[in-house]
């Protein structure tokens, strides 16, 4: 079989720049890279210098797809440094938001840039003229979780009302009713995404991967809990610098996490539902099992039912948040600066993020470290790409790059990088 080297030069529409190479020797994968050459952002030395409740919104600009987790992990982390505690209806609150981030990131993944990969369309638009109920069922759920965003963030995109300690200002009960009634209609399209992904055609893959995700005494996780694995790592976020580290590659400026004892880890979906399946209702669980879910999903192509999965429970744990909502005394914990060393750690959309901060006496940030869930999944999704390129090796060339980019998408590292490749080069030997 001739040697081939498929080379994606850029990824269009992506958050950042990025390319493939794929090469092939004597009919045998030897590399697969996802090479990411964006210019670094510098936000970890943006940040230093600066008060520390600056950090959340300097970090929400981060990502305009998943601002509130850079905000949640960096109000966690300050609030350990600074040793306070936000529970009760402000930390009610802060869950509710985080789902509103939760609803419009997984709708708009599963519905306008995953599903078109499996039903064969080049794009949303195109896969509209004949599921249109689905793609409106997906643009109506994306709308619900950004009115959630715009009703407690104070806006859409890079929410500004949330502060270390909690809010700037609390919405009354009354404030809530109209999300709540497009929330409870929300839920039934949600049900119909989870049914219309799971009748799709899934490439056969099973990866062994460890898992690695947040678990709560009682919640399924997405801001609070300790870090977990399915090789029995059970750690509190604080020790997270004990058990992983980011490398250097040089084929990327995005750097590569990886567990230190064992290499490459998962983070995102599969990961979380792998390890807290028991922490969803059990109305939802039997609902994931007549979509062809066990307690644990290996294979990648099929994180979209998980997903479909997710975002029923979201809107669901929206709704029993909303019901059981009493507008707090006040809306922050007060705060007072003190030196000391901080630890966040919460569920993005796409998996665990990780801040840390050192602090000087009067509040002032003096190192800050932020791991996002792409540089913790990168080395699992280059091995993702040998695995799928072996697989389908016999494939013409474009039939290969389509599977590669499905592969990439699978785990929707961010908001563009789950598009189309612009350019791609073939060189047989």
């Amino acid at each position: 079989m001739a040697n081939r080297t498929i080379r994606v030069d850029y990824l269009a529409r992506v958050e950042g720049e990025g390319a493939l190479d794929l090469r092939i020797q004597n009919g045998r994968v030897t590399s697969a890279r996802l090479k990411i050459f964006e210019p670094p952002r510098l936000f970890e030395a943006l940040l230093r210098g600066r008060g520390f409740a600056e950090a959340p919104d300097i970090t929400a600009r981060i990502c305009g797809i998943c601002p509130v987790a850079y905000q949640m992990s960096a109000v966690h982390a300050m609030e350990d440094a600074l040793g306070i505690t936000v529970g009760g209806q402000l930390r009610a609150l802060r869950r509710l938001l985080y789902c509103g981030e939760w609803i419009e990131s997984h709708a708009l993944h599963i519905v306008m840039l995953h599903a078109p990969d499996f039903l064969g369309y080049p794009d949303g638009i195109q896969m509209a003229r004949d599921h249109g109920s689905a793609v409106r069922g997906g643009l109506a759920l994306k709308k619900v979780g950004n009115e959630l965003l715009r009703l407690l963030g104070g806006r859409e995109i890079h929410p500004v009302n949330v502060r270390v300690g909690g809010f700037y200002r609390v919405p009354s009960r009354a404030a809530f009713g109209p999300v709540a009634e497009a929330l409870k209609q929300a839920r039934d399209l949600a049900v119909a995404t989870l049914r219309w992904v799971a009748q799709f055609p899934f490439p056969e893959l099973e990866r062994d991967y460890e898992f690695v995700a947040m678990r709560h005494p009682d919640e399924y996780p997405i801001d609070e809990g300790r870090i977990v694995s399915s090789r029995g790592l059970d750690i509190a976020v604080a020790d997270y610098p004990s058990e992983f580290e980011e490398r250097h590659v040089a084929h990327s400026t995005a750097l590569h996490s990886v567990l230190k004892q064992r290499g490459s880890y998962l983070v995102g979906p599969l990961a979380r539902y792998s390890l807290n399946a028991d922490r969803l209702p059990a109305e939802l669980r039997a609902l994931a099992a007549e979509c062809g879910l066990g307690p644990t999903c290996r294979n990648p192509f099929r994180s979209i039912i998980v997903r479909a999965v997710e975002l029923v429970y979201v809107v669901e744990e929206a709704l029993r948040l909303i019901a059981a909502y009493e507008p707090p005394d006040a809306p922050f914990v007060p705060v007072e600066p003190r030196a000391g060393i901080g630890h966040g750690c919460t569920e993005a959309p796409r998996g665990i993020l990780y801040h840390r901060y050192v602090l000087a006496e009067d509040g002032t940030i003096r190192e800050a470290c932020i791991v996002p869930p792409t540089s913790q999944n990168q080395l699992s999704i280059e091995e993702d790409l040998c695995a799928v390129a072996t697989d389908a090796i016999d494939l013409p060339d474009n039939a290969l790059r389509d599977r590669c980019e499905q592969a990439i998408r699978n785990y929707d590292p961010c908001i563009s990088c789950a598009c189309h490749f612009l350019r791609l080069a073939v060189h047989r030997e």
